[in-house]
């Protein structure tokens, strides 16, 4: 990119694909329930203001987000988005659960189809001016995004449905304070 990143982040037209914060508090059970945050990790105090940092810095770096912000079923998600942007900005998007499940052992056609639906989601353009985040989960090693840090984000410049997209950038939490330098 011959521009900064950071211009090019506040003209919009990315995906930010963010991993939820720090979440070490329970477990993710067999008879796991979305409905029952008990039965789940869940984020801890450190993934709390990771998140909270989050919604501070894009706002601060001036960072257009489209609204409602799709996150996954998981509480710690669900938590990490409302955190970042507002209780009322976001929307549970079961999808999200089929990447957390790519750690799992899976029927290669299963993972192929996942893989496929994530693809055709990171292919859509955002709205005009503005930048789609996506609060889910990492990936294992060499399968889709890769794995991401706690509230680690993926950048990725989508090419329009059937066009595929580009990762520009995989940026640590600690590292969107040095966009603006």
């Amino acid at each position: 990119m011959n521009e900064s990143l950071l211009t090019s982040l506040r003209k919009g037209g990315f995906i930010l694909y963010a991993k939820h914060g720090e979440a070490n508090v329970g477990e993710d059970l067999p008879y796991l329930n979305f409905q029952d945050c008990s039965t789940q990790r869940n984020l801890s105090e450190k993934g709390r203001r990771q998140a909270n940092y989050y919604g501070e810095i894009l706002r601060y770096l001036q960072i257009p987000i489209q609204v409602p912000v799709p996150a996954s079923p998981f509480c710690r998600a669900i938590e990490t988005a409302q955190l970042a942007f507002g209780s009322g900005n976001v929307q549970v998007n079961p999808f999200w659960f089929e990447i957390y499940r790519l750690s799992g052992n899976l029927p290669s056609s299963y993972r192929q189809k996942t893989l496929s639906d994530l693809k055709a989601i990171l292919e859509t353009l955002p709205v005009e001016g503005k930048n789609t985040v996506i609060v889910a989960h990492s990936f294992p090693e060499g399968v889709g995004l890769g794995v991401i840090p706690d509230m680690g984000t993926v950048i990725i410049k989508p090419k329009g449905k059937g066009n595929g997209y580009e990762v520009v950038r995989q940026l640590p939490l600690a590292e969107w304070s040095k966009l603006d330098s």
